[in-house]
């Protein structure tokens, strides 16, 4: 096959994992990056990193640098004519491979590094000891270009109540997700542990997973010291680890400039397709707890962009930052979870959840596993927010016939049924809980009841309890279904 020279593709990547002894011995977010891109030039054949045009940083949650982008490029010793960074979210990763894909295409980027890293194990180490990191920080006015969508996902009715955080809604998706299949909750544990502990056994097969200790669906669910309930129904071991320090990167250019380079086609790894999309910005206004109907939607284009069906698709990755994500983009994307391996990695709770970068680490380990499986194809769905964001790629080591294709569907999206959301006396009175969760306290007793409920109209209304009663209550049996009424201000009562 004769390829056009402006085809994108991937030919270097990189992860890299420090795991200091204390603060003395710690690295700061660019120096993990600069490790991670040295080791994705090693990867591609170079003698050092290549002399990019654009150099691409995922949002850093742990360091505000101001300009990550300028700080990378200093350390790699290259003078780039972009700086950029992308917005924030899990699903920015992928967001940035397929607008880099775009931009190489269209001739306006031949060379690109992207990168990203966390040290937010140290970070909070530093805080916990009353230490103040020394890592350095740009100007107020250095901005860097932006690269992606920004979304507003927290609505102020939502703020009212305290329901602003992935640990709280997440599990919440769960319990909608345990009564749509029809399981009792300790059914569904079950099925959670099984589910988990097979995402731990991929991490101990993966020399660059964080956690490499396999673990029994037992150890999974068995609530302890060392396995706290955190939101229910999710102990510790279900929720993403954050407590990291991890880079990772990746080169892309041109197939011209990958020749220019010298670098081996036996590297070449093609995006195919990507497609980039959102659910209604808020969750108060999603449709339904136990759908995802945008990764329904992203999901079918970008495997019609690239002219395969979902079980022609030999490798996948999907989103693992708590089991309904991952439920959730399997339903939609219809791929079963008990017969096919569906992540490359661990994911966020074993490989590492390095908050927005999770999903280069994901894409650098589909690289490597395409280079060994030349005719196969992989995909990556990444995820930000509250299962909110979502970016789609679809990759492999064999060209793309029509070299790569994108689209962002979002209108289809927009237009899809929604929910009104009822507030103050407008909701008070009886209404019948849709999904719920219960948060702990870190000495392990339930403290706060968090319930959507639906209101006879239909409209969708939040309650909440500080009730220690209620919120134990809440742990026994099953409460979606269940009839409740909510005051003026939105306290659940039962």
């Amino acid at each position: 096959m004769t390829l056009d020279p402006r085809t994108p593709v991937i030919i270097g990547v990189g992860q890299y994992n420090h795991r200091a002894d204390g603060l003395d011995d710690a690295m700061e977010p660019a120096a993990l990056m600069e490790r991670a891109v040295r080791i994705a030039a090693e990867d591609a054949g170079l003698d050092g990193p290549p002399a990019a045009d654009s150099v691409r940083v995922v949002n850093i949650i742990g360091w505000r640098y101001r300009n990550p982008a300028r700080f990378l490029a200093g350390r790699l010793g290259i003078e780039p004519t972009e700086l950029a960074e992308s917005a924030p979210g899990g699903n920015s990763p992928q967001s940035l491979v397929n607008r880099t894909a775009l931009d190489i295409a269209a001739g306006g980027v031949d060379v690109a590094i992207l990168a990203g890293a966390e040290a937010f194990r140290t970070y909070m180490r530093a805080r916990k000891e009353g230490v103040k990191l020394d890592w350095p920080k740009g100007a107020d006015d250095d901005h860097p270009v932006r690269l992606g969508e920004e979304l507003d996902m927290n609505l102020d009715a939502e703020k009212a109540r305290g329901i602003v955080m992935p640990v709280q809604i997440y599990p919440m998706f769960e319990t909608a997700l345990r009564a749509a299949a029809g399981r009792t909750v300790t059914e569904h544990q079950a099925h959670l542990g099984k589910l988990w502990s097979d995402l731990s056994h991929v991490a101990a097969g993966n020399p660059n997973a964080w956690i490499q200790d396999p673990k029994s669906p037992e150890e999974i669910t068995t609530i302890g010291p060392k396995n706290r309930m955190v939101g229910f129904p999710y102990p510790k071991l279900m929720n993403s680890n954050s407590d990291v320090d991890m880079g990772a990167s990746i080169i892309m250019c041109s197939v011209e400039a990958a020749r220019r380079m010298g670098v081996g086609e036996e590297r070449w790894v093609f995006p195919h397709a990507g497609t980039d999309c959102h659910e209604h910005n808020y969750v108060s206004h999603r449709d339904t707890f136990a759908r995802t109907p945008a990764v329904e939607l992203g999901g079918a284009r970008v495997l019609q962009l690239a002219g395969v069906t979902i079980d022609e698709v030999e490798l996948l990755d999907l989103y693992s930052c708590f089991p309904s994500a991952v439920q959730l983009g399997a339903q939609s994307l219809g791929v079963d979870l008990y017969e096919r391996q569906w992540s490359r990695t661990g994911g966020l709770p074993f490989c590492g959840g390095p908050w927005n970068n999770y999903p280069m680490h994901a894409i650098a380990t589909m690289v490597g596993e395409l280079r060994e499986q030349p005719s196969a194809r992989g995909l990556v769905w990444a995820n930000g927010g509250y299962a909110t964001k979502h970016a789609f790629g679809i990759y492999s080591a064999t060209p793309p016939a029509d070299g790569f294709r994108y689209e962002y569907p979002q209108d289809e999206i927009d237009a899809l049924p929604r929910r009104d959301l009822a507030t103050g006396a407008d909701a008070a009175g009886p209404a019948d809980i849709e999904a719920y969760s219960v948060m702990f306290s870190r000495d392990g007793e339930p403290e706060t009841a968090l319930a959507a409920c639906l209101l006879l109209d239909g409209r969708r209304a939040w309650g909440t309890s500080s009730d220690p009663a209620i919120a134990a209550a809440m742990c026994d049996g099953e409460w979606v279904g269940v009839t409740v009424r909510l005051d003026s201000d939105g306290t659940l009562l039962v």
